[in-house]
Protein backbone atom coordinates (compact mmCIF):
# COMPACT_ATOMS: atom_id res chain seq x y z
CA UNK A 1 0.00 0.00 0.00
CA UNK A 2 1.45 3.35 -1.29
CA UNK A 3 2.05 5.66 2.14
CA UNK A 4 -0.02 8.93 2.21
CA UNK A 5 2.59 11.79 2.14
CA UNK A 6 0.80 14.58 1.72
CA UNK A 7 0.28 17.37 5.04
CA UNK A 8 -2.32 15.93 7.34
CA UNK A 9 -4.89 17.54 8.11
CA UNK A 10 -3.68 17.85 11.90
CA UNK A 11 -1.39 19.71 10.55
CA UNK A 12 -3.55 22.28 8.81
CA UNK A 13 -5.71 23.03 11.62
CA UNK A 14 -2.65 23.80 13.90
CA UNK A 15 -1.16 26.31 11.55
CA UNK A 16 -4.49 27.78 10.99
CA UNK A 17 -5.08 27.94 14.94
CA UNK A 18 -1.06 29.63 15.26
CA UNK A 19 -2.35 32.30 12.57
CA UNK A 20 -5.20 32.92 14.26
CA UNK A 21 -3.38 33.62 17.65
CA UNK A 22 -1.01 35.49 16.48
CA UNK A 23 -3.34 37.62 14.59
CA UNK A 24 -3.46 41.36 16.13
CA UNK A 25 -6.95 41.93 16.29
CA UNK A 26 -7.18 39.22 18.87
CA UNK A 27 -4.43 40.19 20.94
CA UNK A 28 -1.75 38.33 19.08
CA UNK A 29 1.71 39.56 18.85
CA UNK A 30 1.46 39.46 14.80
CA UNK A 31 2.56 37.45 12.12
CA UNK A 32 3.61 37.31 8.58
CA UNK A 33 2.38 35.52 5.43
CA UNK A 34 5.37 35.25 3.05
CA UNK A 35 5.15 33.51 -0.72
CA UNK A 36 7.68 32.77 -2.61
CA UNK A 37 8.62 31.94 -6.30
CA UNK A 38 7.01 28.70 -6.25
CA UNK A 39 3.02 30.16 -5.28
CA UNK A 40 3.78 32.67 -8.45
CA UNK A 41 4.65 30.34 -11.34
CA UNK A 42 1.74 28.68 -11.76
CA UNK A 43 -0.93 29.21 -14.86
CA UNK A 44 -3.00 30.38 -11.90
CA UNK A 45 -0.48 31.91 -9.43
CA UNK A 46 -1.61 34.99 -9.19
CA UNK A 47 -5.04 33.40 -7.35
CA UNK A 48 -2.71 31.26 -4.90
CA UNK A 49 -1.34 34.80 -4.25
CA UNK A 50 -4.83 36.53 -4.12
CA UNK A 51 -5.54 33.94 -0.88
CA UNK A 52 -2.22 34.48 0.63
CA UNK A 53 -3.64 38.74 0.66
CA UNK A 54 -6.64 38.10 1.72
CA UNK A 55 -5.76 35.36 4.53
CA UNK A 56 -3.20 38.04 5.68
CA UNK A 57 -5.95 40.70 5.59
CA UNK A 58 -8.66 38.38 7.52
CA UNK A 59 -6.17 38.10 10.50
CA UNK A 60 -5.47 42.33 10.14
CA UNK A 61 -1.48 42.05 9.73
CA UNK A 62 -0.84 44.42 7.09
CA UNK A 63 -0.53 47.82 8.22
CA UNK A 64 1.06 46.45 11.66
CA UNK A 65 4.13 46.52 13.12
CA UNK A 66 5.34 42.99 12.70
CA UNK A 67 3.00 41.63 10.90
CA UNK A 68 2.02 41.78 7.46
CA UNK A 69 2.16 39.86 3.88
CA UNK A 70 5.19 39.89 1.57
CA UNK A 71 6.63 38.22 -1.58
CA UNK A 72 9.76 36.66 -1.71
CA UNK A 73 11.91 37.17 -4.63
CA UNK A 74 14.41 34.75 -6.38
CA UNK A 75 17.19 37.70 -6.71
CA UNK A 76 19.01 40.17 -4.50
CA UNK A 77 17.60 43.59 -6.54
CA UNK A 78 14.22 41.19 -7.68
CA UNK A 79 12.52 44.49 -6.36
CA UNK A 80 14.40 47.54 -6.88
CA UNK A 81 14.35 46.14 -10.60
CA UNK A 82 10.44 46.86 -11.26
CA UNK A 83 10.57 49.84 -9.44
CA UNK A 84 12.95 51.10 -12.43
CA UNK A 85 10.28 49.93 -14.68
CA UNK A 86 12.03 47.05 -15.55
CA UNK A 87 8.44 45.36 -16.45
CA UNK A 88 6.96 45.53 -20.25
CA UNK A 89 3.96 47.80 -19.19
CA UNK A 90 5.59 50.29 -16.25
CA UNK A 91 7.55 53.66 -16.17
CA UNK A 92 9.68 54.50 -12.81
CA UNK A 93 7.86 54.98 -9.84
CA UNK A 94 5.44 51.76 -10.51
CA UNK A 95 4.07 54.08 -13.37
CA UNK A 96 1.75 52.74 -15.83
CA UNK A 97 3.42 52.92 -19.12
CA UNK A 98 -0.07 53.63 -20.41
CA UNK A 99 -0.91 56.76 -18.14
CA UNK A 100 -0.38 60.40 -20.23
CA UNK A 101 0.37 61.86 -17.11
CA UNK A 102 3.06 59.18 -16.22
CA UNK A 103 4.51 59.08 -19.75
CA UNK A 104 4.45 63.16 -20.11
CA UNK A 105 6.53 63.28 -16.53
CA UNK A 106 8.93 60.97 -17.57
CA UNK A 107 9.78 61.80 -21.44
CA UNK A 108 10.47 65.37 -19.58
CA UNK A 109 12.75 64.21 -17.25
CA UNK A 110 14.27 61.67 -19.97
CA UNK A 111 14.29 64.74 -22.83
CA UNK A 112 12.55 62.85 -25.40
CA UNK A 113 9.35 63.52 -26.41
CA UNK A 114 6.13 61.59 -25.30
CA UNK A 115 5.94 59.49 -28.74
CA UNK A 116 9.37 58.22 -28.24
CA UNK A 117 8.05 56.21 -24.98
CA UNK A 118 6.51 52.85 -26.86
CA UNK A 119 3.53 51.66 -25.43
CA UNK A 120 2.92 48.21 -23.19
CA UNK A 121 5.39 45.53 -24.21
CA UNK A 122 4.29 41.56 -24.62
CA UNK A 123 4.84 39.41 -21.34
CA UNK A 124 8.06 37.67 -21.50
CA UNK A 125 6.96 33.97 -22.84
CA UNK A 126 4.52 35.81 -25.52
CA UNK A 127 8.11 37.49 -26.30
CA UNK A 128 9.77 34.22 -26.21
CA UNK A 129 7.11 32.89 -28.34
CA UNK A 130 7.67 35.87 -30.87
CA UNK A 131 10.90 34.82 -31.91
CA UNK A 132 12.28 33.95 -35.07
CA UNK A 133 8.71 34.20 -36.10
CA UNK A 134 8.70 35.47 -39.76
CA UNK A 135 6.59 38.75 -38.69
CA UNK A 136 8.07 38.40 -34.91
CA UNK A 137 11.42 39.22 -33.16
CA UNK A 138 14.09 38.78 -35.03
CA UNK A 139 16.76 40.58 -33.02
CA UNK A 140 18.00 40.17 -29.19
CA UNK A 141 19.69 41.89 -26.27
CA UNK A 142 20.06 39.54 -23.30
CA UNK A 143 21.09 40.99 -20.18
CA UNK A 144 22.71 38.62 -17.35
CA UNK A 145 19.79 35.81 -18.03
CA UNK A 146 20.48 32.61 -18.79
CA UNK A 147 17.45 31.83 -21.29
CA UNK A 148 18.99 28.76 -22.55
CA UNK A 149 18.64 26.48 -19.30
CA UNK A 150 16.16 29.02 -16.98
CA UNK A 151 12.91 29.26 -19.45
CA UNK A 152 10.05 26.60 -19.83
CA UNK A 153 10.22 24.48 -22.81
CA UNK A 154 13.85 25.15 -23.57
CA UNK A 155 15.05 22.98 -26.55
CA UNK A 156 11.80 25.20 -28.74
CA UNK A 157 13.36 28.45 -26.89
CA UNK A 158 16.88 27.09 -28.06
CA UNK A 159 15.77 26.47 -31.54
CA UNK A 160 14.22 30.01 -31.54
CA UNK A 161 17.44 31.97 -30.16
CA UNK A 162 19.77 29.96 -32.91
CA UNK A 163 17.17 30.85 -35.66
CA UNK A 164 17.53 34.81 -34.96
CA UNK A 165 19.41 37.03 -37.25
CA UNK A 166 21.55 38.73 -34.03
CA UNK A 167 21.65 37.64 -30.57
CA UNK A 168 23.51 39.80 -28.62
CA UNK A 169 24.30 38.71 -24.87
CA UNK A 170 25.95 40.75 -22.38
CA UNK A 171 27.28 38.81 -19.17
CA UNK A 172 30.54 38.37 -17.41
CA UNK A 173 30.46 34.36 -17.38
CA UNK A 174 29.88 32.71 -21.10
CA UNK A 175 26.74 30.73 -20.32
CA UNK A 176 24.53 27.95 -22.14
CA UNK A 177 22.74 31.25 -23.87
CA UNK A 178 25.79 32.90 -24.94
CA UNK A 179 27.17 30.29 -26.56
CA UNK A 180 24.14 30.54 -28.92
CA UNK A 181 24.86 34.48 -29.43
CA UNK A 182 26.22 36.09 -32.39
CA UNK A 183 27.71 38.61 -30.03
CA UNK A 184 29.04 38.06 -26.17
CA UNK A 185 29.61 42.25 -24.69
CA UNK A 186 32.03 41.08 -21.28
CA UNK A 187 30.59 42.97 -18.59
CA UNK A 188 30.40 43.48 -14.58
CA UNK A 189 29.41 41.31 -11.94
CA UNK A 190 27.96 42.60 -9.04
CA UNK A 191 31.07 42.78 -6.76
CA UNK A 192 32.72 45.28 -9.86
CA UNK A 193 29.72 47.67 -9.63
CA UNK A 194 28.91 50.73 -7.69
CA UNK A 195 24.73 51.55 -7.23
CA UNK A 196 22.26 50.97 -4.37
CA UNK A 197 19.74 47.93 -4.42
CA UNK A 198 16.19 47.83 -2.62
CA UNK A 199 15.09 44.85 -0.36
CA UNK A 200 11.90 42.95 -0.07
CA UNK A 201 10.46 45.30 2.32
CA UNK A 202 11.29 48.58 0.27
CA UNK A 203 14.18 49.36 2.04
CA UNK A 204 17.54 51.17 -0.40
CA UNK A 205 20.40 49.94 0.77
CA UNK A 206 23.86 51.29 -0.15
CA UNK A 207 26.14 48.88 -2.50
CA UNK A 208 29.70 49.89 -2.66
CA UNK A 209 32.49 48.16 -5.21
CA UNK A 210 34.09 45.33 -3.87
CA UNK A 211 36.84 44.94 -6.13
CA UNK A 212 38.26 46.46 -9.46
CA UNK A 213 36.97 44.88 -12.88
CA UNK A 214 38.95 43.03 -15.19
CA UNK A 215 40.52 44.86 -17.97
CA UNK A 216 38.55 45.33 -20.92
CA UNK A 217 35.18 44.97 -18.75
CA UNK A 218 32.47 47.37 -18.83
CA UNK A 219 29.79 48.68 -16.74
CA UNK A 220 26.32 47.91 -18.23
CA UNK A 221 25.75 51.39 -17.83
CA UNK A 222 28.73 51.91 -19.85
CA UNK A 223 27.13 49.44 -23.18
CA UNK A 224 23.56 51.26 -22.91
CA UNK A 225 24.82 54.40 -23.19
CA UNK A 226 27.08 53.53 -26.18
CA UNK A 227 24.46 51.83 -27.86
CA UNK A 228 22.22 54.81 -27.21
CA UNK A 229 25.22 57.35 -29.28
CA UNK A 230 24.70 54.94 -31.71
CA UNK A 231 21.17 54.84 -32.75
CA UNK A 232 21.21 58.57 -32.06
CA UNK A 233 18.87 58.40 -29.07
CA UNK A 234 18.22 62.17 -27.51
CA UNK A 235 17.84 60.17 -23.65
CA UNK A 236 20.93 60.72 -21.41
CA UNK A 237 21.73 57.27 -20.77
CA UNK A 238 24.48 58.81 -17.94
CA UNK A 239 27.09 55.80 -17.19
CA UNK A 240 27.78 57.26 -13.46
CA UNK A 241 25.33 55.39 -10.74
CA UNK A 242 25.51 58.39 -8.91
CA UNK A 243 23.53 60.11 -11.91
CA UNK A 244 21.50 57.10 -12.66
CA UNK A 245 20.28 57.02 -9.02
CA UNK A 246 19.18 61.02 -9.45
CA UNK A 247 17.55 60.26 -13.04
CA UNK A 248 15.49 57.55 -10.73
CA UNK A 249 14.93 60.37 -8.41
CA UNK A 250 13.28 62.46 -10.98
CA UNK A 251 11.78 59.95 -12.77
CA UNK A 252 9.82 58.47 -9.79
CA UNK A 253 9.04 61.40 -8.16
CA UNK A 254 5.19 61.72 -7.34
CA UNK A 255 4.63 58.20 -8.29
CA UNK A 256 3.55 55.10 -5.70
CA UNK A 257 7.78 54.35 -5.57
CA UNK A 258 8.92 57.79 -4.91
CA UNK A 259 12.41 57.82 -4.79
CA UNK A 260 12.83 61.59 -4.77
CA UNK A 261 14.13 61.91 -1.53
CA UNK A 262 16.57 59.11 -1.57
CA UNK A 263 20.33 60.06 -2.19
CA UNK A 264 23.20 58.81 -1.98
CA UNK A 265 24.42 61.17 1.06
CA UNK A 266 21.79 60.14 3.26
CA UNK A 267 22.51 56.48 2.85
CA UNK A 268 26.57 57.01 2.87
CA UNK A 269 24.91 58.39 6.44
CA UNK A 270 23.51 55.56 7.25
CA UNK A 271 19.47 56.49 7.06
CA UNK A 272 17.38 53.62 6.81
CA UNK A 273 15.24 54.74 4.10
CA UNK A 274 12.15 52.71 2.59
CA UNK A 275 9.98 54.60 -0.31
CA UNK A 276 8.29 56.10 -0.58
CA UNK A 277 10.10 58.73 0.12
CA UNK A 278 9.17 61.88 -1.59
CA UNK A 279 11.78 64.74 -0.54
CA UNK A 280 15.24 64.84 1.50
CA UNK A 281 13.58 65.88 4.89
CA UNK A 282 11.21 62.84 4.80
CA UNK A 283 11.93 59.82 6.72
CA UNK A 284 10.80 57.51 4.35
CA UNK A 285 8.31 54.31 4.75
CA UNK A 286 9.22 51.92 6.61
CA UNK A 287 5.44 50.52 6.56
CA UNK A 288 2.76 51.21 4.19
CA UNK A 289 -1.06 50.81 4.62
CA UNK A 290 -0.85 52.44 8.05
CA UNK A 291 -3.53 54.84 7.05
CA UNK A 292 -5.50 53.69 4.14
CA UNK A 293 -4.80 50.92 1.10
CA UNK A 294 -4.09 52.46 -2.29
CA UNK A 295 -8.04 51.89 -3.48
CA UNK A 296 -10.21 55.07 -4.31
CA UNK A 297 -11.62 55.10 -0.80
CA UNK A 298 -8.57 53.33 1.07
CA UNK A 299 -10.07 50.42 1.88
CA UNK A 300 -8.74 47.19 1.60
CA UNK A 301 -10.15 45.02 -1.72
CA UNK A 302 -10.26 40.84 -0.80
CA UNK A 303 -10.46 39.17 -4.49
CA UNK A 304 -12.47 35.68 -4.25
CA UNK A 305 -10.11 33.11 -5.43
CA UNK A 306 -11.20 29.04 -6.06
CA UNK A 307 -9.00 25.64 -7.00
CA UNK A 308 -7.86 25.37 -10.67
CA UNK A 309 -6.18 22.62 -12.07
CA UNK A 310 -2.52 23.17 -13.84
CA UNK A 311 -2.48 23.96 -17.50
CA UNK A 312 -0.90 20.48 -18.06
CA UNK A 313 -2.87 18.05 -15.85
CA UNK A 314 -2.01 14.41 -15.16
CA UNK A 315 -3.62 12.02 -17.91
CA UNK A 316 -2.71 7.74 -18.46
CA UNK A 317 0.34 8.67 -20.70
CA UNK A 318 1.91 11.10 -18.48
CA UNK A 319 0.18 10.04 -14.76
CA UNK A 320 2.79 11.80 -12.94
CA UNK A 321 3.67 15.58 -11.51
CA UNK A 322 6.88 16.97 -12.50
CA UNK A 323 7.88 19.53 -9.85
CA UNK A 324 10.94 22.07 -10.17
CA UNK A 325 12.61 23.91 -7.16
CA UNK A 326 16.34 24.87 -5.76
CA UNK A 327 19.20 22.85 -3.98
CA UNK A 328 21.33 24.79 -1.46
CA UNK A 329 24.44 24.46 -3.38
CA UNK A 330 23.26 26.34 -6.69
CA UNK A 331 21.74 29.65 -7.63
CA UNK A 332 18.94 29.74 -10.57
CA UNK A 333 20.56 28.50 -14.01
CA UNK A 334 24.19 27.71 -12.51
CA UNK A 335 26.22 30.16 -14.52
CA UNK A 336 27.84 31.42 -11.37
CA UNK A 337 27.65 28.00 -8.86
CA UNK A 338 28.57 25.34 -10.92
CA UNK A 339 31.80 27.15 -11.70
CA UNK A 340 32.34 26.88 -7.71
CA UNK A 341 34.58 23.72 -7.63
CA UNK A 342 33.28 23.08 -3.77
CA UNK A 343 29.24 23.42 -4.68
CA UNK A 344 29.97 21.88 -8.12
CA UNK A 345 31.52 18.95 -6.22
CA UNK A 346 28.90 18.71 -3.22
CA UNK A 347 25.98 18.40 -6.18
CA UNK A 348 27.36 18.15 -9.47
CA UNK A 349 24.92 17.02 -11.46
CA UNK A 350 20.58 16.94 -11.59
CA UNK A 351 18.86 13.75 -10.14
CA UNK A 352 14.93 12.85 -10.31
CA UNK A 353 13.62 12.09 -6.65
CA UNK A 354 10.96 9.46 -6.28
CA UNK A 355 8.94 8.41 -3.94
CA UNK A 356 9.76 4.65 -3.27
CA UNK A 357 6.45 2.74 -3.89
CA UNK A 358 6.74 4.81 -7.52
CA UNK A 359 9.94 3.94 -8.12
CA UNK A 360 9.14 0.19 -6.72
CA UNK A 361 5.93 0.09 -8.82
CA UNK A 362 8.27 1.11 -12.03
CA UNK A 363 11.20 -0.95 -11.53
CA UNK A 364 13.69 1.80 -10.83
CA UNK A 365 16.66 1.85 -8.56
CA UNK A 366 18.39 4.45 -7.17
CA UNK A 367 21.06 5.69 -8.99
CA UNK A 368 19.39 4.36 -12.58
CA UNK A 369 19.18 6.80 -15.29
CA UNK A 370 15.75 8.07 -15.53
CA UNK A 371 14.04 9.21 -18.54
CA UNK A 372 11.27 12.33 -17.48
CA UNK A 373 9.20 13.09 -20.61
CA UNK A 374 6.68 15.58 -21.01
CA UNK A 375 4.37 16.80 -24.04
CA UNK A 376 7.11 19.26 -24.56
CA UNK A 377 10.43 17.24 -24.28
CA UNK A 378 12.78 15.24 -22.58
CA UNK A 379 15.99 15.50 -19.59
CA UNK A 380 17.42 12.37 -18.02
CA UNK A 381 19.39 12.30 -14.58
CA UNK A 382 19.93 9.80 -12.11
CA UNK A 383 17.21 8.24 -9.61
CA UNK A 384 17.06 9.57 -5.78
CA UNK A 385 14.49 7.57 -3.74
CA UNK A 386 12.90 9.68 -1.05
CA UNK A 387 10.34 9.31 1.08
CA UNK A 388 9.82 13.23 1.52
CA UNK A 389 7.54 13.35 -1.74
CA UNK A 390 4.26 11.85 -2.55
CA UNK A 391 4.17 9.47 -4.70
CA UNK A 392 2.24 10.88 -7.71
CA UNK A 393 5.37 13.16 -7.68
CA UNK A 394 8.50 13.38 -8.92
CA UNK A 395 11.20 16.56 -8.25
CA UNK A 396 13.99 17.60 -10.18
CA UNK A 397 16.19 21.02 -9.65
CA UNK A 398 16.80 23.45 -12.73
CA UNK A 399 20.30 24.22 -11.96
CA UNK A 400 21.49 22.35 -15.21
CA UNK A 401 21.65 21.99 -18.61
CA UNK A 402 21.89 20.21 -21.78
CA UNK A 403 20.39 16.96 -21.00
CA UNK A 404 19.71 17.15 -17.53
CA UNK A 405 17.04 20.24 -18.39
CA UNK A 406 14.29 20.09 -15.92
CA UNK A 407 13.20 22.96 -18.29
CA UNK A 408 13.39 20.53 -21.18
CA UNK A 409 10.02 19.13 -20.13
CA UNK A 410 8.13 22.00 -18.10
CA UNK A 411 5.30 23.95 -19.33
CA UNK A 412 5.44 27.78 -20.77
CA UNK A 413 1.45 28.42 -20.20
CA UNK A 414 1.41 31.78 -17.90
CA UNK A 415 -0.70 33.06 -15.71
CA UNK A 416 -3.07 35.60 -17.35
CA UNK A 417 -2.63 38.38 -14.90
CA UNK A 418 0.83 38.02 -14.14
CA UNK A 419 2.27 36.34 -17.26
CA UNK A 420 4.40 33.93 -14.82
CA UNK A 421 4.68 30.22 -16.17
CA UNK A 422 4.02 27.82 -14.99
CA UNK A 423 7.61 26.08 -14.24
CA UNK A 424 6.53 24.59 -11.22
CA UNK A 425 4.48 21.55 -12.59
CA UNK A 426 3.71 19.55 -15.74
CA UNK A 427 2.34 16.22 -16.07
CA UNK A 428 4.96 13.63 -17.25
CA UNK A 429 6.21 9.91 -17.94
CA UNK A 430 9.36 8.39 -16.10
CA UNK A 431 11.11 5.40 -17.20
CA UNK A 432 14.45 3.75 -16.63
CA UNK A 433 16.72 4.38 -19.54
CA UNK A 434 17.96 1.01 -19.30
CA UNK A 435 14.69 -1.03 -18.34
CA UNK A 436 14.51 -3.02 -21.40
CA UNK A 437 18.00 -4.23 -20.91
CA UNK A 438 17.65 -4.68 -17.28
CA UNK A 439 18.17 -8.47 -16.40
CA UNK A 440 15.27 -10.51 -15.49
CA UNK A 441 16.07 -10.25 -11.30
CA UNK A 442 15.96 -6.40 -11.09
CA UNK A 443 12.40 -6.11 -12.59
Amino acid sequence: MERDTGVPATQIREAARLLAAASPVRGGTGAYVLTGRGAEQHAHGTDTVAAAINLALALGLPGRVGSGYGCITGQGNGQGGREHGQKCDQLPGYRSISDPAARAHVAAVWGVPVSAIPGPGVPAMKLFARLAEPDGIRALFVHGSNLAVSVPDATDLMRRLSELDLLVVCDFFVSETAQLADVVLPVMQWAEEEGTMTSLEGRVLRRRRAVPAPKGVRDELEVWHDLARLLACDAAFPTSPADVLDELRRASAGGIADYSGISLERLDAGEALFWPCPDETHPGTPRMFLDRFGTPDGRAVMRPVGPTAVADDVRPDAPLYLITGRVMQHYQSGTQTRRVPELLEANPHSFVQINPATAGRLGIFEGDEVKVTSARGSCVAPARLSEDLRPEVVFMPFHYPGAESANAATNPAADPISGMPEVKVCAVNIRARGELDAPAGRR
